[in-house]
Order: C-alpha cells, then sequence, then structure tokens
C-alpha cells in the first residue's frame, strides 16, 4: 500500500523534527498552519474565500519567533518536489530556512548561505538559531535574548505573518543600536497594532538607550487627535497607568509610554516649544505614525522635534512614504525594513476588495463655460473662461452639479443598500455643507426616522463632528450612514463597515488618495462587509490607477451615462478610460489646496457661485480588481474568461486531456472559481445555459463550436455501442439515466453515491443493489469514469 502525504508526516516527518528537539519548549511545530485568510473573490456574484496560503508545519524557536517551514511529499515521491512552495512560503513569511521531505530524505535550502542541500535528519532549533545569529550580526547574548521577548498575547487577535515580521524586524533594528527605522503597511494592515507590540516588547524586555536596568520611555508620536487618542484608549491599555498623554502645556515625566501630537509640543509664535522641556535623551524610543506627513520636510518646524530628540531610536510607520523634493520619508528613516502593500493585503484576503465607479457629468466631460455677462449668486459677473473639474467648487461652485452627484449617488445607494456606510469627499467645508442637505432632500424618508442620517464632519463642526464620526465608526450603529466631509477624513478613521467611499473632489497627492482608499480597506465578513465601492465624480481613481507609484489596481470598469437627475440611462463595460480631468480645458489660475467655508479676498467670496442650470451624468465605468490584483479587467466576462482558460491551458488539447480526468476537471473548475469565474453563470452570460462546460471555455478561449449537453450525449449514444455494448441490460439502463441526467442538468450528475440516491435510481434499491448491476461498487465506478471519458474523447 503506497503511503499517502498525511501518512508521511505522521510515520516520518513529525517524530524527526521531534528528535530534532522541535516539539520541546519553548521550540514549537505548528502543523498545518494557514497563515492567509484567502483573497475574497466573486464567483456567479456572490463572494467566496480563493485557496489560503498553508505550510505543512511552521517551526518556531519560541512563540513569538517564526525561523523555518517545512513541506512534506508523500514517500514514493522525490524529496525536493516541496522545495520550491517551501521557499515561496518562506519569502512570504520572511524565514531564512526552507525544507523539504518525503520522510526519508530532507532537502535544506538556507538563505543565509544560499546553500541547498540533502540532509538525514532535521537540524536542532539551536543550531539554526546559531546560524540565524551570525547571519543577523546578532552577536551580543543580551540582544538575542531580548529579541526572543513574548509580545502581549491577545488570543482574540492574534498577529498576522506580516505584523509579526514587522514586529520582529523593528526590535531587532532597535536592539541592534539603528536610530532610524521605517516601516510601510499600507492602510488597514493594522499599524496600530504593530505599533503597540514594538512598545511592548522592548518595554517588558526593560530594554532602552543608556543600557541601564529600567523600562524604557517611549513618545507615540502623530499630527491629530484622534491618531493618538484611540491607539492610547484601545490598543496601548495594557500598558496601564504608565500611560500618559502630553497636553495641556504640561511636560509630565513620571511615565514610560507617552503620546502626544506635534502641535501640543511644536514651537510656534507664542511658544518656544514644550519637547525643549524634556531633556534631548529623555525619550528612548519615538514612533511616528504617518509619517509621511509633517515631520517629514526638511525644513518643517515639527521636524524639529524629532532633531531634538535625535538620540531616540526613531521609528517611522506609513502607508504612503514620499519621495518628493523636500518630502522625503526614506532620506530621513532610510529604506523600510518591511512592505506590505494594499495589493498584497487583498490578495492575501486580509483586505477588502472593491470596484471603482467612474461617473461623469457633462459639466466634466466637456467643461463649463458661463453665457456672457452671466452673474453669480452675489451679483457679481463670472469672467469668461472654460472651467474644468478641478475648478468646481474651488474657482466657481455649480449647484446643480452637486445636486446631480447626490441624486445619482442617492439612486445608486437605493439600488445597493441605503444603509451602506458611505463617506463623501468634497472640496471644501462648504461643499460638504451643502452635499449634506443634498442627500438628505433626497432621503427624507429616512431621514425622517433617523434625523442623523446624513452627516457632516468637518473641522467646522467641533465637538459634534466628532460625536457623528464616533459612531459612524461604531460597527453597532446603524447611523450615521452617510458622512460628508473635506479634508478632516481622509486618514486616521478605522471604518470597519464603510462600504462606499465617494470621490466629489480632485485628489492630486497620490499619499492622500491611498489614505482615502484606505478608509474601505477593512474587512468585517460578520457584518456583510466584503467589498466596498469606489465612486468616482473626478476622474482621481482612474488617474490614479494608472500611475506606477499606486500598487493595487481596480478591477473591472463599468461606463454609465446619468441624466440632470442623476438616473442612469445607459450602462456597459468598456475598455478605454475616462479622459484625465489635467487634460480637460482650464479655468483661472488659483491657489492650490481646499478653500475653507469662510476664506474670503479682499472682495468677498474667493468662489463664483452658479445656482441655475443643469447637469447632466453622461458616463458611468466600473473596474475592478482582476482575480490576480495586478491589472484591470474591463473587458466583458467572455473575453475575460478567454483570457483565462488561455492562460492556463494555451491550447484546446492540453485543456482537454485534462478535463478527461475527473480529479483534474474539479481542480480546474476550481482554479477558474478562484479567478471569480463561475461555470453556471458564464453560461447564462453566453446564452447558453445548455451548453456543456468543457464546449463553452473551448468556444471562449479558442472559438471551437459550441456544443450543449443533449448533443454530446446523443452522439456517445451513437458511436459508443463497443463500451455499451460491454454491460447488461440493467447495468445499461443505469448508464442510460446517468447520461440523461447529465444532458438534463450537467457533469454534477456523475458523482457517486450521491445520483443513487434520487429518482430514478433510487427506485432500483440502495446503493450496494445497484453497484451490483456491475458486479460491485468498484466495476460501477469504473463505468461511469469510462462514460465521462468518452463524452469528451471528441
Amino acid at each position: 500500500m503506497r503511503m499517502n502525504e498525511a501518512d508521511t508526516c505522521r510515520k516520518f516527518v513529525v517524530p524527526k523534527l521531534q528528535e530534532a528537539g522541535w516539539d520541546d519548549r519553548p521550540h514549537a511545530i505548528n502543523e498545518q498552519r494557514t497563515f492567509t485568510d484567502g483573497r475574497v473573490v466573486f464567483v456567479g456574484g456572490k463572494a467566496r474565500r480563493g485557496k489560503q496560503k498553508r505550510s505543512d508545519y511552521l517551526l518556531r524557536y519560541n512563540p513569538d519567533f517564526p525561523i523555518a517551514v517545512v513541506e512534506a511529499k508523500s514517500r514514493y515521491r522525490h524529496a525536493a518536489e516541496g522545495l520550491q512552495q517551501a521557499k515561496e512560503y518562506a519569502e512570504i513569511l520572511g524565514l531564512q530556512f526552507a525544507y523539504s521531505t518525503n520522510g526519508i530524505e530532507i532537502v535544506e535550502f538556507d538563505y543565509t548561505t544560499g546553500i541547498e542541500r540533502t540532509i538525514a535528519d532535521f537540524p536542532a532549533p539551536d543550531d539554526l538559531w546559531a546560524r540565524l545569529r551570525r547571519a543577523e550580526g546578532i552577536v551580543d547574548d543580551q540582544v538575542a535574548e531580548r529579541l526572543l521577548t513574548p509580545t502581549f498575547p491577545d488570543r482574540a487577535k492574534p498577529l498576522r505573518y506580516y505584523q509579526e515580521i514587522a514586529v520582529n524586524r523593528a526590535v531587532q533594528a532597535a536592539l541592534q543600536g539603528r536610530k532610524r527605522a521605517l516601516l510601510t503597511l499600507c492602510t488597514g494592515a493594522g499599524k496600530t497594532a504593530v505599533a503597540f507590540q514594538i512598545c511592548w516588547k522592548l518595554w517588558s524586555a526593560r530594554w532602552n538607550s543608556k543600557g541601564v536596568n529600567r523600562n524604557p520611555k517611549i513618545l507615540f508620536l502623530a499630527d491629530r487627535n484622534v491618531l493618538v487618542d484611540d491607539p492610547m484608549a484601545k490598543d496601548f491599555s495594557p500598558f496601564g497607568d504608565a500611560r500618559h498623554k502630553i497636553a495641556g502645556g504640561v511636560a509630565v515625566k513620571s511615565r514610560d509610554m507617552y503620546f502626544a501630537i506635534y502641535q501640543s509640543i511644536a514651537r510656534d509664535e507664542n511658544r518656544p516649544g514644550l519637547y525643549r522641556e524634556y531633556a534631548r535623551d529623555f525619550f528612548d524610543l519615538i514612533i511616528i505614525d504617518e509619517c509621511h506627513r509633517g515631520s517629514a520636510r526638511d525644513d518643517s518646524n515639527w521636524r524639529e522635534i524629532l532633531e531634538w530628540f535625535e538620540p531616540a531610536t526613531q521609528i517611522g510607520m506609513t502607508a504612503t512614504p514620499r519621495r518628493e523634493d523636500n518630502v522625503d520619508t526614506y532620506n530621513y528613516f532610510g529604506d523600510p525594513l518591511y512592505e506590505y502593500s494594499l495589493a498584497q493585503g487583498i490578495a492575501d484576503g486580509f483586505l477588502a476588495p472593491y470596484r471603482v465607479h467612474r461617473v461623469i457629468s457633462d459639466y466634466d466631460a466637456a467643461g463649463w463655460r458661463p453665457t456672457r455677462g452671466e452673474l453669480d449668486r452675489y451679483g457679481r459677473e463670472i469672467p469668461d473662461a472654460e472651467y474644468s473639474t478641478r475648478d468646481f467648487e474651488r474657482v466657481v461652485a455649480l449647484r446643480a452639479r452637486t445636486q446631480a452627484i447626490a441624486r445619482h449617488l442617492a439612486g445608486f445607494m437605493a439600488e445597493t443598500d441605503r444603509f451602506a456606510k458611505t463617506i463623501v469627499f468634497c472640496v471644501d467645508q462648504e461643499h460638504a455643507l451643502e452635499m449634506r442637505q443634498a442627500l438628505a432632500a433626497l432621503n427624507t424618508d429616512l431621514v425622517k426616522d433617523h434625523p442623523d442620517y446624513v452627516c457632516r464632519v468637518t473641522s467646522d463642526e467641533g465637538d459634534v463632528g466628532s460625536a457623528h464620526r464616533a459612531k459612524f465608526q461604531d460597527v453597532e450603529t446603524q447611523t450615521p450612514v452617510i458622512l460628508t466631509t473635506s479634508q478632516l477624513l481622509t486618514t486616521g478613521v478605522d471604518a470597519p463597515t464603510c462600504k462606499n467611499v465617494v470621490l466629489a473632489r480632485v485628489v492630486g497627492s497620490m499619499p492622500e488618495f491611498k489614505q482615502i482608499i484606505g478608509r474601505g480597506t477593512r474587512l468585517r465578513p460578520d457584518y456583510g462587509k466584503l467589498a466596498f465601492n469606489i465612486i468616482d465624480y473626478t476622474g482621481t481613481a482612474t488617474r490614479m490607477f494608472a500611475d506606477p507609484a499606486f500598487d493595487g489596481d481596480p478591477v473591472r470598469e463599468d461606463e454609465a451615462v446619468i441624466n440632470a437627475d442623476g438616473d442612469i440611462v445607459e450602462e456597459r463595460e468598456i475598455e478605454d478610460v475616462a479622459p484625465d480631468p489635467d487634460d480637460l480645458p482650464e479655468g483661472p489660475d488659483i491657489p492650490d489646496g481646499p478653500v475653507e467655508l469662510g476664506d474670503e479676498g479682499e472682495n468677498g467670496p474667493r468662489k463664483f457661485y452658479v445656482d441655475g442650470g443643469e447637469v447632466a451624468i453622461v458616463r458611468h465605468l466600473v473596474y475592478e480588481l482582476d482575480s490576480d490584483g495586478r491589472q484591470l479587467a474591463c473587458r466583458q466576462l467572455t473575453d475575460y474568461t478567454g483570457d483565462k482558460v488561455r492562460t492556463l491551458y494555451p491550447n484546446a488539447s492540453e485543456l482537454r486531456t485534462d478535463w478527461l480526468d475527473p480529479e483534474r476537471r474539479a481542480e480546474i473548475v476550481e482554479r477558474l472559481e478562484e479567478k471569480g469565474i463561475d461555470l453556471d453563470s458564464l453560461a447564462d452570460a453566453v446564452g447558453k445555459p445548455e451548453a456543456d462546460p468543457f464546449d463553452l471555455l473551448c468556444h471562449l478561449a479558442y472559438n471551437a463550436p459550441l456544443r450543449t449537453r443533449r448533443e454530446r450525449a446523443d452522439r456517445l449514444l451513437r458511436e459508443q455501442d463497443e463500451f455499451l455494448d460491454r454491460f447488461g441490460p440493467d447495468a445499461r439502463e443505469v448508464l442510460d439515466a446517468v447520461l440523461e441526467k447529465y444532458a438534463e442538468h450537467g457533469s454534477a450528475q456523475f458523482k457517486l453515491p450521491d445520483i443513487l440516491e434520487v429518482p430514478p435510481f433510487n427506485e432500483w434499491g440502495n446503493v450496494i443493489e445497484i453497484a451490483a448491476r456491475f458486479g460491485g461498487g468498484k466495476e460501477l465506478r469504473s463505468a461511469v469514469t469510462e462514460l465521462q471519458r468518452l463524452l469528451y474523447t471528441a
């Protein structure tokens, strides 16, 4: 009897690992360890998970420090057959040692030396630890011991693999004396959890820059209160009374874990800077959240704070490092210790995939020009010019355009989910106010029962806006549903159930765009959040997705035309892209940046206000990420399917070879489903629900004739007499019934023994009695398998 992979693992691999000492505490063998959640794909319009990545064995030197991965194959296969997979997993998991084994031989790949070799036994834990220490230059035993300090245990939310890598690399950098370090983790990846565990490990290890026996002094620094208040109250709560927020102009020095925003400690025209009341070497570690902003600039007065605390180890954290002139995060912190992108997060299934709706009004498509001598709301003559998307709500406020956007958005939500939490990013606070009013007027039935259905959250709203934001973030509260904002919610707002991110303003900065998109990337399957929509009325998304600096393209593009009422009058999928707003006619030059309500020049408001006119929506495009997360898939499902089939099988004969094998056929179906292709939905899309799936795939991929299941069944009956005549009348009756079931319902009818439990089979006896017609169960299975093969021989 040949041993399968499970037998090999149980009888040979595990004992060899145990002999090497891997199950002796504190070492550990994590068997069949899944380390991704599986990408969310939509098959037949329904969300499902793709395959999870799972290692046969993950070896940990201690519970918080993985060190090697092992892939096992059946004993009759070559020991090296699993090495490529082991190396792939090792690289994903940031490990230096990869092993493949058939239970007899072991093949090792050591990334620290680049040597691949065959060995008889697994190395002992201390052997690998010693090799890793040599490679990483961890000479000091105290550094090694502190690196292995446990993280804070959180059974409800253990660290994901990439978070564990980030924590261990940052801690190692600090222990080895690196003064500047950078971690780049996309929005939604859990930077705060990583920051907390870095601080916890170093604090628990009693590491500090002076080498004395005390806990370190740590500062968590950001530029918004929400970015420090929430972490201090939630993630960092295990620090207990060691926490303190620096505020109110008082320099408290008796705690270990400090929180501050730049503004509260920086110098200004009235104060020299509260930070100067702390000694330059007071802090041992500073975590700078969203470090691409503010202090990243060489000439920023916030940079003075970091330079004052130059002796401290400073770790920058960001989703969007910047390389522009004078805003160079890398120049200050160096290249990232670790990067985890949005595309990777979506591929791993930790972050939500998204669909981008590009909605274009006629004013945005062709520009807007006032009539000769046209006056605005305040009686001012509007300068004669061609105004484009970038000018709307900055130079000229067009009420009709705002109302058209609101009508379209309200209609979109009515068709999808009127209680889907939605953030609308507007040009300025005044625009956010008008958008709120327009959306409220379009949803009076809901506003009647839920007065806070749509709210504005801007700096002018103060504590009232903050309260609305907090309720919006709470997964247990139904309202507010829609928030309109300008700048306030671009970052630092963890809204796990946000399903719609709406762009009603041009976003010119890639870092800001990534932050805005990050408002929707959290996954909450328990609350029905498996994906989200980006609804773009300005062309920002289309332009940004084409930028090489963006790391997570959207998936498919649909186009819709809307009229002045915001109604869709035409909708289709397309391959071209919308025009870049930069290519549209330009209006008059105005200063960059959002215009806040109340900003006025010498002659009154800076904007011109046009209350009349009609705006029609002329296009509605929808983009989606393809299943690989790498490119736009803007074509029809049929074209997309043909491309994917040709990628898997260059010609029809290769596809046929695997399709003839029932097990391989099931794998093909599964691989297509992982790419979002459901064969039943595909048949309906082509308008041929009676087509055989094999013929459907060959037709779309290789332009082969499209046969129906009935045609295949009839041909078999005509041409395979030799096969059918081998069976007696009773057995032939069963095969004829199986063939008829296939013709009516498809290849799922070949599944044994399930089909024998439904009419007409169950009228002929139980499974054993039906199998007896063929001489036994083995013969029955052989006959049905051969029947399937003959169906597809030509």
